[in-house]
Parts: C-alpha cells; sequence; structure tokens
C-alpha cells in the first residue's frame, strides 16, 4: 500500500532515460487479441493516441477492452467502432458502443465500478496483458495521473506491460489533487485509514516494477468533456423537492448534526440538484461531498463557501469547468481529492460517512426495483457505473428522475421493470417533480400505493392504480400481473 510522506511537487514531465515510442508503434507491438486495461473515468484521464492508432490498424484485431468506468470518443466510438473490439467490460455508453453492444457484435459485461480493479487483480476476469494510461508526468517506476483515477493502481500491477501516454495539454499542477492509496491484498486487507472525506493517506504517483514500462507516447489531445443542458422545469421542480426532504431529513436524523456527506450522479439533473442546495440552509453542518465524480456544480458550491471537501475519483467537467479548474488547480486542491475507485467507492467508507446517495436512473416500478442500464429491459443505454455502489450503501439512498420522457408520452414509473439494476432493498426515497415518496418501513403495496400518488405523472396514475387495483385481488405479498405489465411498454 502507499501512505506517502512521499508528495514532493513534480516540475517536469520527464523523468530518466525512459522509452519513447509512437502510438502506432505501441499499437503494432500489442498481439492481435490482447486484453487492454485502460484509464479513464467520468470521460477524461483516458489515452487517446493508441487507442486511435488500434482503430486505424491495418491489422484484424479481436481485443478485450477493460476500463473502470465512461472513457471518450477515441476509445467508445473509434476504437469501437472501427470493429477491433471484441470484448469489453465495465462501463460504456456512446451510440456506436450501444449500437455495436445491442447487435452482439461485442460481448460485453457489466460490472460495479467499485469492485472491478479486485475482478482483474484477484478474481479472474481476465488475463490482462497490458495497461494504457494518461499521465502527466512520468519516472521510471511511477507516474501521475490526469484528470481521473479509477482503477488504475489496480490495472497497472495487473497488467504484464505498461504504456504511458504523456499528455502534455494536461497540466502538471494536477498532481495536487491526487490521493493513491493501494489497499492490501484478501485475506489480509485491512480497513483503509480514512477518518475524513478532506483527508490525504496516499501519494501524487502511481507506482509500477519498471521492467513493465513498454514505451512513453507523448501526446496533446484534450479530454472529452461533458456538455451538460439547462436545467427543465422537470429538473428545477425535482431539485425543490429534494430540498424539502433533505430539510426535514437533517431536522429528524441526529446522525446530521455536525456533517452531511452527499453523493450525486452525474449529469444536468445532478448539477440542478447541486444548485438547490446552495439554497439551503445547513446550519453550522459540515457539507462534504463524497462520491465517485465532481461536477461544475460543486465547483460553484466550493466558490460560495457552502462545501467543506470533495472526494471523487474523476474530474467530470464541462470545457468551462475545466478551464475554472486549470487556471486554478492549486488552490481548488486545498479541498478537492481525487482517489482510486476502490477507495471513492468503497461500501465501507460509504457507510461510514453516513453518505446520503442520489442517483438517477432510466425507471422504477411501483415496489421500488429500478433500471438503471435498459429500455424495455433489453436495449443497453449505459453501464451501471457506481451507482450500485452508492445504493447499496449509502445510509439514505435517493432515486431522482422525472415522472415521464419523450415530452410526456412515456411514463418512468412502471407497473414492472424488467432489467433490474437496484432491488426494492436498496432505495429509500423516490424523487420526482410531482413529489416525494418516503418507502423506508413500507410494505410493498405500501410502497406502490405511495409511488402512485406522490411520484407518477397525472397522466399516468389513474392507469397505475388501476393495474394496482386489479393485481391486489391476489391473496400474495408482491402481486403481479407479468402479461399486464409487458403491455404497458407497447
Amino acid at each position: 500500500m502507499s501512505r506517502g510522506p512521499d508528495r514532493r511537487p513534480v516540475e517536469r514531465r520527464l523523468h530518466g532515460d525512459l522509452p519513447t515510442v509512437d502510438a502506432e508503434a505501441a499499437a503494432a507491438a500489442l498481439d492481435a487479441d490482447a486484453t487492454v486495461l485502460t484509464s479513464g473515468f467520468g470521460s477524461v484521464g483516458y489515452p487517446k493516441a493508441i487507442p486511435l492508432a488500434l482503430a486505424s490498424s491495418p491489422r484484424d484485431l479481436s481485443l478485450t477492452l477493460v476500463a473502470s468506468g465512461k472513457v471518450g470518443d477515441e476509445i467508445d466510438t473509434e476504437l469501437v467502432g472501427s470493429g477491433q473490439v471484441a470484448r469489453r467490460f465495465s462501463y460504456q455508453s456512446s451510440r456506436v458502443a450501444r449500437e455495436k453492444t445491442d447487435a452482439r457484435e461485442i460481448a460485453f459485461s457489466d460490472r460495479n465500478a467499485s469492485s472491478i480493479g479486485d475482478e482483474v487483480q484477484y478474481g479472474g476476469l481476465v488475463d490482462p496483458d497490458v495497461a494504457v494510461v494518461e499521465a502527466v508526468a512520468v519516472g521510471e517506476d511511477w507516474f501521475i495521473p490526469s484528470t481521473s483515477l479509477g482503477q488504475v493502481p489496480a490495472f497497472v500491477e495487473a497488467a504484464d506491460e505498461l504504456y504511458v501516454e504523456l499528455n502534455r495539454h494536461q497540466p502538471l499542477e494536477l498532481q495536487a489533487l491526487h490521493d493513491v492509496y493501494r489497499p492490501d491484498a484478501p485475506p489480509d486487507r485491512e480497513p483503509i485509514p480514512l477518518s475524513s472525506p478532506g483527508e490525504r493517506i496516499g501519494t501524487a504517483h502511481v507506482g509500477f516494477d519498471s521492467e513493465k514500462l513498454a514505451g512513453v507516447v507523448e501526446t496533446e489531445i484534450s479530454d472529452s468533456t461533458y456538455t451538460f443542458r439547462d436545467p427543465t422545469d422537470d429538473d428545477l421542480a425535482i431539485a425543490a423537492n429534494l430540498g424539502s426532504f433533505l430539510r426535514e431529513e437533517l431536522a429528524r436524523s441526529p446522525v446530521f448534526d455536525d456533517a452531511v456527506h452527499l453523493q450525486f450522479g452525474v449529469g444536468s439533473l445532478g448539477n440542478a440538484l447541486m444548485g438547490e442546495l446552495q439554497a439551503l440552509d445547513f446550519g453550522d453542518r459540515e457539507v462534504v461531498y463524497f462520491g465517485e465524480l465532481i461536477q461544475d456544480g460543486l465547483f460553484d458550491m466550493l466558490d460560495a463557501g457552502g462545501l467543506a471537501a470533495a472526494s471523487a475519483t474523476s474530474l467530470a467537467l464541462t470545457d468551462e469547468g475545466q478551464e475554472r479548474l486549470f487556471e486554478d488547480v492549486e488552490r481548488y486542491a486545498e479541498d478537492v481529492v481525487l482517489r482510486p475507485a476502490d477507495v471513492s467507492n468503497h461500501p465501507g467508507l460509504i457507510d461510514q460517512f453516513g453518505v446520503i446517495g442520489v442517483n438517477s436512473a432510466i425507471e422504477f416500478d411501483l415496489y421500488g426495483n429500478v433500471n438503471s442500464t435498459h429500455v424495455r429491459g433489453e436495449r443497453m443505454i449505459n453501464g451501471v457505473g457506481g451507482s450500485a455502489d452508492f445504493n447499496r450503501n449509502s445510509l439514505i439512498t435517493v432515486c431522482a428522475l422525472p415522472s415521464t420522457l419523450n415530452d410526456g408520452a412515456v411514463s418512468r414509473v412502471v407497473p414492472q421493470t424488467f432489467h433490474v439494476d437496484h432491488t426494492e432493498h436498496d432505495i429509500d426515497v423516490f424523487v420526482t417533480e410531482q413529489g416525494v415518496a418516503d418507502v423506508r418501513g413500507l410494505s410493498p403495496v405500501e410502497r406502490a400505493e405511495l409511488v402512485i400518488e406522490r411520484c407518477a405523472h397525472p397522466e399516468f396514475a389513474p392507469e397505475l392504480r388501476s393495474y394496482l387495483d386489479d393485481v391486489c385481488e391476489r391473496d400474495y405479498h408482491i402481486p403481479q400481473d407479468v402479461e399486464r405489465a409487458a403491455e404497458w411498454f407497447e
């Protein structure tokens, strides 16, 4: 494990006599059926030049690709679209990746963000050949990551070889954000010694066996940053409803007398929710973000003095957000920490800090089961990411989403969801623009009644009520009519 004290600033990019190669040479050196582990999380901090070289390779490749989070177009559009990838693990969300996954041209297996590192290292998920990572500085047996960490330390440790893309577009000052801590291997793994989210317990760099370094590729390519739409009226209503719930919860529970630890899923709705929090009176409580992604709204909270610290594994920012950060990295580093995903998403830490986790979804059903990944239970939209980590382990778990989509034509509250990412046991509270359903302690039918009353759109609530009334004529704990529920999707 690494607990630092070595956090001395690095003042140049290249250290030592390192093997520098171009991207085409690196791509040509990989076996045609190589298993490639990449950096990247939240669409930032991923390698760019080598994936593009693999995409344009004249060879017929059949790669297995493993990333711990969302990566950019160079990987999930160009490389995946080239037909050079046969198998893909963990999160993906690009249109090209969806189409190839749904056509089963790519064998895709979805994994939780917190566990993919252990599965690669110890679980026999894959036989890793090479890790390809992005860095802002590199030496003979270390490198400093760029805008995300994800499962990079675990991937580098597991791979036989390592290529480092040294990206001069990414500021060297990013080193101030990183806190790289490596848990021991089971069964000798000790609890992670993090007492507060703003604390640093590791180093700024990722270490590796110097014999693994196959080459350094110098690049100057920007990340595929996020583009967030302006909040809709529904987003703002959801944010207001969540704010009302939080006010009541903070007044009710003594757990939050001194501090509140929050996590939000990434997206335009997440930014709207953070905007609502700025207007929320937390009194003397310390407000802390402990999640996996830092987005623009958190910088607004930091600048307004409403946030004591923000801990995550990635900087999921817009172009404007990245520019804002890059212009003043060292100031933000006083309060912002980037950690490996097996720390940022660690179930024990989420539980330790009593996190209030707020994530969205595609739909949820009357009994509280949530589908985050597949339309109609069959067509993939995106991977599950870290939502399961927080939904299963947060002290209070909130599912927040508009009650309809397609201009009100489709209800996102359904009788039964045919793909379940988060079960009825995982979610405590549902929030839509219609209201809040706190389903803690309720029986399945009681949950369904409250969800219809508080969260369903008025256009669909009568039909949902009719369905519930009819199935409740059956003498079962969770009454269902699968055929009728399936007709809902027609």
